[in-house]
């Protein structure tokens, strides 16, 4: 039970992780957009680039679905919502077996 429990917390963590990466991606995109940073910046460039890197190949299947909504990308929250239906179905499925026995 504490492999399971264990496996749990991590797949957890990824989750929370993956999530974190999406949000702070998507306030970059608008810090950028607004001009309020500048891609120019080595530092910011390298930062916006690695995000994507990681990013895109989770939203680039979510994009090629949704319509286009005027120039509205709504495929970082629903990315998000699917992690955390992933999240909860899993947990659903291992949660049981994590549980550790009580002995009297």
């Amino acid at each position: 039970m504490p492999l399971v429990r264990a496996i749990l917390f991590l797949f957890d963590s990824l989750i929370d992780l993956a999530v974190l990466v999406i949000i702070v991606n998507a306030i970059l995109s608008w810090l950028i957009a607004f001009d309020v940073i500048n891609v120019r910046n080595q530092t910011v460039y390298r930062i916006v680039r690695a995000l994507d890197a990681i990013t895109d190949p989770m939203l680039r299947p979510i994009r090629r679905f949704l319509p286009n909504l005027g120039g509205i990308d709504i495929s970082p929250i629903i990315l998000i919502l699917l992690l955390q239906a992933l999240r909860i179905l899993v947990d659903g499925v291992l949660g049981p077996y994590a549980i550790t026995p009580v002995i009297y």
